[in-house]
């Protein structure tokens, strides 16, 4: 499993992002992809995740009606979409894959993405 993460970039308070995670042929066919973040100074959390079983997503309280997670077989690509940013939102943001949408068990992961909001 290979991911690759992308589109990170700086935006004011207020805009919009899309984040593209992009995984080897056939993953989202078997495996569920997640979206961390990483701020300085703190934990790792899970921001959102979507399952391969049913396209069920899940989005933690501080994404959930700001976010917006989707995937793209075809493309073999996950995107997360994030609209109303906050200077909080300000992370590195990770793709990871895993066969169920638990924070705690990501076994593969991408390299990260900066994402930068400016007050």
């Amino acid at each position: 499993v290979q991911l690759q993460a992308s589109g990170g970039g700086l935006v004011q308070t207020g805009g919009s992002l899309t984040l593209s995670c992009v995984a080897s042929k056939s993953t989202l066919d078997y495996y569920s992809i997640g979206w961390f973040r990483q701020a300085p100074g703190k934990e790792r959390e899970g921001v959102s995740c979507i399952s391969s079983f049913d396209g069920s997503t899940y989005y933690s309280g501080s994404a959930k009606g700001r976010f917006t997670i989707s995937r793209d077989n075809a493309k073999n690509t996950v995107y997360l979409q994030m609209n109303m940013l906050k200077p909080e939102d300000t992370a590195v943001y990770y793709c990871a894959a895993d066969r169920n949408c638990d924070y705690s068990k990501f076994d593969y992961w991408g390299q990260g993405t900066q994402v930068t909001v400016s007050s």
